[in-house]
Parts: C-alpha cells; sequence; structure tokens
C-alpha cells in the first residue's frame, strides 16, 4: 500500500518534487543470501540497505508464525510476547505497520509514505487461532472435488470467470512425467481418519486466511480513521499460488518434505486435535492445493499453468478510481505492479542508479484499467515463467506449456512435450490445442527462449528439494569442519553454522558447573526438527528430534553430573544410509572422558527449517528443541566457557584436548 501524499505532489509526466517519501517494509523478505542472514554478517542486502527506512519481519522462505525470526531494522529481536498471551506473527505485523504510519504522520505529515507489507500468510506452516478454526468446522467435510464444483459455481455466478469455463482434472499429468509426491488422492479412496485429517487441515488454512484478512482489515480502519484512505493506493495480492508441499497425505510437519520424507496419515492424527497451534508446522494435502487452485491445473511449482501463476488482485484508490467492486480481464503479471506505482507517482525508472545502468523494467502498468471496460484488450504482449525446471509462456492470449514437473531430477527438458491453450477463450486451460495449431506453438516456444535468454533463466534445474537446499553456498569463510562457538551470542542461522548434515559428528562443552546446575548447552533447531544438549535433574541430556516424530531419540546420563570444571559432550557415528537418505548410526554420549550412555539414534538428511531456529549457546531460541524444557531454557547454576562442534575424524579425546587448548588461546 503506499499513499501518495496530495494530489499535486507527484503530477503526472511532471518531474517529481524534492520532498522525500518515507519507505517501510513490513513481514517477509526472501531477498538476502542465506549466508547475510545473520547477527555478524553483511546486511548488504538487507532492506534497510536497500532503500527502506524501516524493516520489521523475517527474512528468509518462512516462519513460525506462534514463535518467529524477527528483525527490527537491523537487529534480530525476540518477539514481544508469547503464544500463551495471545501473540501471531499477522497481528503483530498489522500492530507494526499502524505504528511505523503513525509515528512518521506524527513527525512529517506532508510527506508520502509507501509501505510494503508482507505476512507470512498464507504460506506454511499453517496456524491460526483456536476460534477461528472453530468458526469453519464441517465447512470442508464434502471433500476438495465437491469444493472445486462448488467454488467454480460461485466464481462463474460472481464474473470473476466467464460462463462455460471448464474443470481440468486432479492429475493432468503423464505418468512418466508426474511427481508422486504432487498426486492427489481421490476423496472417494480415502479412509473416514483420513477425510477427518484432510477437512480439518483445509479448516486451519480457511481461517489464517480470515485472521490475516482480519489483520488487514484494521489496517485499512486506521487509515479512514486518520483521513488518509481516499488518497492511498492498496494493492492486495495473494501469495503466489496454493501450494503442495503438504504431500498427498497432508503434513503436521512440513520440513519433512523438504528432507524428503514421507508423512504417514498414522503419525498425523496424532495432532488432529492441535492442528493450527504451536505444536504443528502443518500443511494440508496436494487435494486441497489443486482444489484452492480451481479450477486451473496443478498449484504452485508448476509454472506451466495458472495453477502455478495465477492469483487475484484488488487495487484500491478511491480518489483515483471511480468504478467499485468492478472486474477486470486484462492479463497482468506481478512484474506490472511497480511500473503502476511508478505511473500512479509520474515517476519514471532511472536508465541509471549512481552511475550503474539499470536493467530496463519488464512490466507494464495496470493504470489503463482503472478506466476500462471489465473485457477491453490488455495492453500487456507476453509473459514469460519459469520456476524449478517448469516453463510456459502466454502472448496475446495464448499460452504454451511445457509438460514437465517440477523437483523431480528427471532433467531432459529437450524432450518435454509442448500443450497449447487459448486462454483468451479457454480461462481455465482445459483443452489443448497444441495439434491443431502446430505453427503457433513452435513461434511461442521461440519465444519462451527468447525470454529465458533475455532475462537470464537458464539453465533449467529440477533437481529435488533436498538437493536443492543442501547445496553449498558461497560463503566469505573458508571451508572447515571444526566450529567453536560461545554463550550469550545471537542464534546462529543453518546457512552458516555447522553443517552436520549426512556425516558423523562431535559436540563438546566446556563447562564449569555448580551442584544446581541446569537448562541448555547448545541447541539447533525447533521441535520440528533439531538436536540439543542440556541439563535437566541433574543429569546430561542429548536429545535429536527427528523432524518431530515422537518419541524424542533422548540419550541420559545415568549418573548425576558433579560440581566443577568439565568437558561434556555427545558424537554421532554414522553408519550407513536409511530409506529415505537419512543418516542411521550410533550416538554416545560423554562425561569427560567416561561413556555414560549410548545407543541408536538416526539423524535428517535436510536441514532444520527453512529459515530461522538459528544454533544457540546457553539459551534456546524460538520454539524448543525438545519438549524437557521450556524455550529459552536459559542455562544456570556454572559457566559455559565454549561449545566445539567437529565433522572431521578425530577422536573424542582428541577433541576434549583441543577443546581444552583453544580456551586456553583465547
Amino acid at each position: 500500500m503506499a499513499s501518495p501524499a496530495p494530489a499535486d505532489a507527484f503530477p503526472t509526466r511532471r518531474p517529481p518534487s524534492r520532498r522525500s517519501c518515507n519507505t517501510f517494509w513490513v513481514g517477509k523478505n526472501h531477498n538476502v543470501p542465506e549466508q547475510d542472514v545473520a547477527s555478524g554478517a553483511s546486511r548488504k542486502q538487507w532492506p534497510l540497505q536497500k532503500g527502506f527506512d524501516r524493516f520489521y519481519g523475517f527474512i528468509g522462505g518462512e516462519t513460525n508464525q506462534w514463535y518467529p525470526d524477527l528483525i527490527e531494522d537491523n537487529r534480530f529481536i525476540d518477539a514481544p510476547y508469547g503464544p500463551e498471551q495471545g501473540y501471531h506473527l499477522s497481528k503483530d505485523l498489522a500492530d507494526k505497520g499502524i505504528a511505523m504510519i503513525r509515528d512518521q504522520k506524527a513527525t512529517n505529515p506532508s510527506r508520502p509514505w509507501f509501505m510494503w507489507f508482507n505476512p507470512g500468510a498464507n504460506h506454511a506452516p499453517h496456524h491460526a487461532p483456536k476460534d477461528y478454526i472453530a468458526k469453519y468446522k464441517g465447512k470442508f467435510d464434502d471433500g476438495y472435488e465437491a469444493y472445486r464444483t462448488w467454488v467454480l459455481e460461485r466464481m462463474i455466478a460472481k464474473g470473476v470467470l466467464p460462463k462455460g469455463t471448464q474443470l481440468t482434472p486432479l492429475n493432468p499429468l503423464p505418468k512418466d512425467v508426474a511427481n508422486a509426491a504432487d498426486y492427489v488422492r481421490p476423496w472417494d479412496t480415502l479412509t473416514p481418519d483420513e477425510k477427518k485429517l484432510f477437512s480439518r487441515l483445509a479448516e486451519v488454512y480457511a481461517a489464517f486466511s480470515e485472521y490475516t484478512d482480519v489483520q488487514i482489515g484494521r489496517m485499512v480502519d486506521y487509515l479512514q480513521q486518520s483521513g488518509q484512505l481516499e488518497n492511498t493506493v492498496i494493492l492486495y495480492a495473494a501469495d503466489n499460488g496454493a501450494s503442495g508441499e503438504g504431500s498427498p497425505s497432508g503434513s503436521v510437519n512440513e520440513n519433512k518434505f523438504f528432507n524428503g520424507y514421507p508423512d504417514t496419515v498414522a503419525e498425523n492424527m496424532k495432532y488432529i486435535d492441535v492442528l493450527g497451534s504451536p505444536d504443528t508446522y502443518e500443511h494440508f494435502p496436494t487435494g486441497w492445493a489443486v482444489a484452492f487452485s480451481t479450477p486451473f491445473q496443478m498449484f504452485k511449482r508448476y509454472a506451466e499453468y495458472s495453477g502455478g501463476t495465477s492469483d487475484p488482485l484488488v487495487i484500491s484508490w478511491p480518489k483515483g478510481i471511480k468504478a467499485r467492486g468492478e472486474i477486470r480481464n486484462q492479463y497482468h503479471h506481478s512484474t506490472d505492479i511497480v511500473p503502476t506505482i511508478l505511473d500512479i507517482a509520474g515517476l519514471e525508472m532511472p536508465k541509471t542508479y549512481k552511475g550503474v545502468q539499470q536493467y530496463p523494467l519488464n512490466g507494464v502498468s495496470m493504470r489503463y484499467t482503472f478506466d476500462a471496460k471489465p473485457d477491453d484488450p490488455t495492453q500487456k504482449k507476453r509473459q514469460y515463467y519459469a520456476m524449478l525446471g517448469t516453463r510456459g509462456i502466454w502472448e496475446d492470449g495464448w499460452l504454451a506449456a511445457a509438460v514437465h514437473a517440477p523437483l523431480t531430477g528427471k532433467g531432459h527438458f529437450d524432450q518435454d512435450q509442448w500443450q497449447l491453450y487459448h486462454v483468451d477463450v479457454d480461462r481455465s486451460e482445459s483443452k489443448d490445442l497444441a495439434k491443431e495449431n502446430p505453427e503457433k506453438l513452435q513461434a511461442l516456444i521461440k519465444t519462451w527462449f527468447e525470454e529465458a535468454d533475455k532475462n537470464m533463466v537458464l539453465p533449467l534445474d529440477d533437481r529435488s528439494a533436498i538437493e536443492q537446499l543442501g547445496v553449498e553456498r558461497p560463503s566469505d569463510e573458508p571451508a572447515r569442519e571444526r566450529y567453536i562457538y560461545y554463550p550469550d551470542t545471537s542464534p546462529v542461522p543453518e546457512g552458516v553454522a555447522v553443517n552436520v548434515r549426512g556425516r558423523s559428528y562431535k559436540i563438546l562443552a566446556n563447562v564449569d558447573l555448580t551442584d544446581n546446575a541446569s537448562g541448555v548447552i547448545f541447541a539447533h533447531g525447533s521441535r520440528f526438527g533439531g538436536h540439543a544438549l542440556f541439563i535437566k535433574d541433574k543429569k546430561l541430556h542429548y536429545v535429536y528430534n527427528f523432524l518431530g516424530i515422537k518419541p524424542e531419540q533422548d540419550l541420559v546420563s545415568k549418573v548425576p553430573l558433579k560440581p566443577g570444571k568439565q568437558t561434556l559432550g555427545m558424537e554421532f557415528i554414522r553408519e550407513k544410509t536409511g530409506e529415505h537418505g537419512e543418516s542411521i548410526g550410533r550416538a554416545k554420549l560423554y562425561v569427560n572422558d567416561t561413556l555414560v550412555a549410548e545407543g541408536p539414534m538416526k539423524t535428517q538428511a535436510g536441514k532444520f527449517t527453512l529459515s530461522g531456529d538459528g544454533l544457540c549457546v546457553g539459551f534456546d531460541s524460538g520454539d524448543a528443541v525438545s519438549q524437557q524444557y521450556k524455550s529459552p531454557g536459559r542455562f544456570k547454576g556454572g559457566k559455559i566457557d565454549l561449545v566445539g562442534v567437529t565433522v572431521e575424524k578425530t577422536q573424542y579425546l582428541d577433541l576434549q584436548k583441543e577443546a581444552e587448548r583453544v580456551l586456553k588461546v583465547q
């Protein structure tokens, strides 16, 4: 949303006034290199260094709505209060957005402002308050096929889609192309428990949607009450399509998808009464992803179909748009939003900035649609699409779609079959006209490659999620096998923390304990995946929480710890790879050079989380790794000198001596 200031502040096509504009970014920012999302890292790519005056939100692909990884301006912060006191990220973001505008108006009331407000909704994880979830009880019990029929009729009746729009298949891709993880299980093949679980997952998603809309409504109410709404432009768009990371069976922990580990209905049913709460990191099954993309094929990640690219957009500007509640059918894309804002403000994109030639804008202003008729021709001519090895091209009312599934690792893009749809006539892309119009299809394929070259799309990459997320990113720091961490430092994000995935590793802590020592010595991750070394009831524990699956893998010392200086630690000895890529081996727990516990253990193949939940020493940030303590579980009763983590092949005792040597040096 943006307030253009007084109507004469930026007259159309006239040089702008010298009056500066306050800029605020609230919510998600997923533009920072992974290795720079850390307190001690460079902030060159952070919002404030990119020109925004204020930032409040999270940096990364997603975050826990109950325990978010928050940043204010240029520093990491804790949430102002917890879910027990009613905290939810969407509410917090709206509160902060209102406060930023209020503060600006208190000091510079004549200055225009721009706010990029980007909540975590409706991205995973799906989290919502209980009372909102209760509103939707039973609303989805008829299943996703019934929902698709019902919602298509509603969209046609409301004029969102033209009469005659057809539904597309639940599973449209050929078997030799399709990704099994994206398969939709027909509703009539589900068991009663599965139907109950799937319905509840949809109820949580609907509640999450409404709760977010209510928070946006609070912001709109504030603008109206403060007299700013009339001349504020609001562009309200959805996220990038309903998503399929929930697998065919739904998920109470989306991180299983990113670890290549299957969900089971039996495991998920254990959580049916707490879905949407802090106990879950959930995602609905693929059937709802297709249903919430009605009437199109597939869902997010499938760039060849509108199921993966089409989103609703509402534009409001009471002072500048005469139309009220009208639909516009002109074809546009997210690249057209910036040109629209510049057009409204009477600004032009500079050809050079600070001596650097700028890449020209791809988009087309949508301002002409404000006064257009619903079916007037679009002023956009073409738009390419590409994501995770999938691709499509729209031009002059036609769409060419390469039949390919993302995240499969199949490659062979030169063997992709292409489909052709006349979307000006067939909005749902239900009729493939490739055979009837081969010349049109070939021309569009050629156009896709032109756009791909121009926009640096190639090479295409359809590797699995675990492969892509596991790739080592470029780093300013040289590669090493040994890491030393100290207490009272900020959480170290996974992108720059020690990587223990797929290998043997050891954790050692030099400590000085009193008789009542307790709390977290080392922790990384959350209840949905992570590991922690901690003291409870005078005994040393090491918990590896494997993708949140209970019971926790817990090693406990048999004898109580004694006061004094000592080295506490563990080692995991990897023996083989499991069925789903996980590492299988044995873990050992040590007090000094004495083995105090050991047992079998398995560790995740992928990351503990997409972002956040960093490595901590002396406490556990955000959501606790183990249910045996409450976050932050701060260490008490003594002193932690340092914690060393190594993935090298040295013996345990060698590392103990090395840790002591490092302590003396530092």
